[in-house]
């Protein structure tokens, strides 16, 4: 078995669809913009400086989902998706999928399944291992289920994943790994072939000492750098 895992946000989006899917909803007034827009900012910096509490995140992220029936939410992502997500795949993101197209592509994401399965989708990606929200009848609880694809995390949940298809390690004879955050060091290590895409600063320095490849996606046609 030959498996391409991709990160979603800031990898092959230019931007973050945890963040922006918060911020669309501030801008629509669904949440209020001075009680939700500095948490929200001050979440993200905690996941950029791998310092975030994703349980206290995920809390603060999931709670809005509890309180819209499903067919709102699914008409606003909608609009969120032409509006936000669209404009936000990074331009070299479809040809890196495309070469990968021989080998199982995977999107692995801290980001919850309500928001990107239909960027997988949008994406062609046949696989997402994503944090679950809970259901119940349809409808979110505002509640996460199982372990939350983030850190280590990531990697208990791509084992499950492959354990669900009768798989394990010892049956993916070649990996790949893109991503730009130093939150997935745990995944990165484990790959045969982890490459940094428009890295931050700790996983550049990561990847330059270990020589992993560096590339960026922001422009089509980009490669190494």
């Amino acid at each position: 078995m030959r498996l391409a895992l991709f990160d979603l946000d800031n990898t092959l989006l230019a931007g973050d669809s945890d963040f922006e899917w918060a911020q669309f909803l501030i801008e629509k007034g669904v949440l209020d913009r001075e009680v939700y827009e500095a948490r929200n900012q001050a979440f993200y910096e905690q996941y950029k400086a791998g310092t975030l509490d994703i349980h206290e995140f995920l809390d603060f992220q999931l709670k809005p989902l509890s309180r819209h029936p499903r067919r709102q939410l699914e008409a606003w992502h909608a609009e969120f998706m032409r509006s936000r997500i669209l404009p936000m795949v990074a331009p070299g993101a479809p040809a890196l999928l495309a070469r990968h197209a021989d080998a199982t592509r995977v999107i692995i994401t801290a980001t919850n399944r309500f928001v990107t399965a239909p960027i997988a989708r949008h994406l062609g990606v046949e696989h997402l291992i994503a944090t679950e929200p809970e259901e119940n009848g349809g409808e979110f609880t505002g509640r996460v289920v199982g372990t939350p694809s983030f850190r280590e995390g990531k990697v208990q949940r791509l084992e499950q994943w492959l354990s669900a298809r009768g798989l394990s390690w010892d049956d993916v004879a070649e990996s790949w790994f893109y991503s730009d955050s130093l939150n997935d060091l745990p995944l990165l290590e484990r790959v045969t072939h982890p490459v940094a895409v428009d890295p931050d600063e700790t996983l550049r320095a990561h990847a330059l000492a270990r020589g992993w490849p560096v590339i960026s996606l922001r422009q089509t046609g980009a490669g190494e750098r």
